[in-house]
């Protein structure tokens, strides 16, 4: 068999973006890439000709020629060390965590065998960071079973992330967000209640573990949905400013907090594509260009192109250098932080956003200057012509205290401690709850004539049930349009797709209190 040319081989090996290193039978390394000089800190010259095992620890050495000579009997591509905790050793002594990929490759004179090896360093501080977010919570005792069954799924799912994040977090969406929302309403009820200032900060440190614990699972989601396929495009003509309006009502608050003036143009642009999956894109764009400028402004705007509509997310952020332009999409990575300190975030924004651009095949630009700003522009077919449907006005205004204290709520939900949870928050509100798990449940109430000013129900429950046949239901039954929140951890399109009308209100779980609390009043005095 013909071998390829020194040089070929050696520039195909440096063009990889792992460690690449190449064995014959004896474990003497034959050739090596850049990025092994880099990883080990040896230069090239150096390391050829020496053994494999200079390159781990001396604890590992004298097992490793056994396993060695094992593989040359049985060449395969696979893992090395399936199950074990493998580590690198670099020139000035120090040791790192690594993944080993072993391949053979066909040789007529001799046996060789390229080995690929990566640094999983930043994957095990994620793992970490996880494990702490866990004890964090720990700090309410009432919850303290469900948080540590929470983070022992999610340390076990983080640990499979680099074998798969489709199959990270597949299944994962409805009872990960269950106990989210429990530790969320218990936490509101409890800072409610607290009156001391040791229990008021331990309640707001528990509050932002909760929170961070929450985004990144979120995040984790879309990237398992995107990766598994279950997300699909559902193309049809909307406006741009109906989608400008939802990010100004969730982000200028935000901005404001941080000083910033967040600026969103008029558009009167339409184009064709997912609404909902455009939505995300620019949604983590402008959370993305918040959470890099320090002072200044972030501004949405529109601009027609002929057949396209260009969106762009402007700020006056830290900026990008040029050099590192081509890794802001990776997981994990974050512009400017290193792998040693704490992070706002977990870096897995952009690398949604490909992800949903590619499924849309859409086309996104960056332009960015390191100290004055970047720009990110989305580039959408604009629309045919067809009628655009507006969603319908919701009427929102005030309602005095007062009238909590006679507002009578039926509460649909078929988990025990969500359910539990939310009673104990809207009783310490003043509202009158009664709880039911069921469709026959909260029809056999409304039939007994109790007073009923407002549902609040989760769309999936048992036996195939679903939130909005228990508003349609109860809506017919009374006949009279039930003011009505339907809560779900649910985030498909299907859910955004379900018909809006001024007496409904759709929110994602995990919702915190003071957000929950704040619905139910406007939806009261609409």
């Amino acid at each position: 068999m013909r071998t390829a040319p020194p040089d070929l081989a050696r520039s195909a090996l440096d063009a990889a973006p792992d460690a690449m290193i190449i064995i014959d039978a004896g474990g003497i390394i034959r050739l090596a890439n850049q990025q092994v000089s880099a990883l080990f800190g040896y230069e090239h010259d150096d390391i050829i000709g020496q053994r494999i095992e200079v390159l781990m620890p001396q604890r590992f050495r004298a097992r490793h020629a056994g396993h060695r000579e094992n593989y040359v009997n049985d060449v395969r591509v696979r893992p090395m060390g399936a199950g074990l905790e493998l580590f690198g050793r670099r020139r000035d002594g120090t040791e790192f965590p690594v993944e080993i990929s072993l391949s053979p490759i066909e040789d007529v004179r001799r046996t060789l065998v390229a080995a690929a090896i990566r640094d999983v360093t930043d994957r095990k501080r994620i793992e970490t960071e996880l494990i702490a977010t866990r004890k964090a919570a720990e700090a309410a005792r009432e919850t303290a079973d469900q948080l540590r069954q929470l983070a022992d799924q999610a340390r076990e799912l983080a640990d499979r992330a680099n074998r798969g994040k489709s199959r990270f977090l597949a299944t994962a969406s409805h009872d990960l967000r269950q106990p989210l929302q429990t530790l969320e309403l218990l936490n509101g009820t409890l800072r409610r209640r607290a009156t001391d200032q040791c229990s008021i900060e331990a309640l707001s440190q528990q509050e932002q573990a909760i929170g961070a614990m929450s985004r990144l699972l979120n995040a984790l989601l879309d990237i398992s949905k995107l990766e598994s396929g279950a997300v699909r495009p559902e193309p049809t003509d909307f406006t741009v400013a109906s989608i400008f309006e939802e990010l100004r009502l969730e982000f200028a608050s935000i901005a404001a907090n941080k000083g910033l003036v967040l600026e969103i143009d008029s558009c009167n642009d339409a184009a064709y594509s997912d609404p909902s999956l455009v939505e995300q894109i620019l949604r983590n764009l402008v959370s993305n260009a918040l959470k890099y400028t320090h002072e200044g402004w972030v501004r949405l705007r529109c601009l027609h192109e002929a057949a396209l509509v260009r969106i762009e997310v402007l700020d006056t952020g830290i900026g990008i250098p040029a050099d590192q332009l081509s890794y802001i999409y990776d997981e994990f990575y974050q512009v400017g932080v290193p792998t040693n300190v704490s992070r706002d975030g977990y870096g897995l924004g952009l690398s949604i956003v490909q992800r949903l651009v590619r499924l849309l095949t859409l086309k996104l630009d960056v332009r960015s200057e390191v100290g004055r700003g970047s720009a990110f522009s989305l580039l959408l077919p604009a629309s045919s012509g067809r009628s655009v449907t507006m969603a319908p006005t919701i009427v929102e205004s005030t309602i005095l205290p007062a009238l909590i204290g006679e507002a009578h709520v039926l509460l649909v939900e078929d988990n025990e401690s969500v359910r539990r949870a939310t009673c104990l928050l809207l009783e310490l509100e003043g509202y009158h709850v009664t709880p039911v798990a069921s469709l026959s449940e909260a029809l056999q109430h409304a039939r007994q004539g109790h007073k009923l000013d407002l549902l609040i129900t989760d769309y999936h429950l048992n036996d195939g049930e679903t939130g909005t046949q228990v508003i349609a239901a109860l809506r017919e039954m009374l006949s009279m349009s039930l003011k009505a929140v339907l809560t779900t951890g649910d985030t498909s399109s299907a859910i955004k797709q379900l018909p809006r009308d001024p007496y409904l209100r759709i929110t994602s779980k995990p919702i915190r209190a003071h957000e929950l609390l704040t619905l139910l009043r406007a939806l009261l005095a609409a």
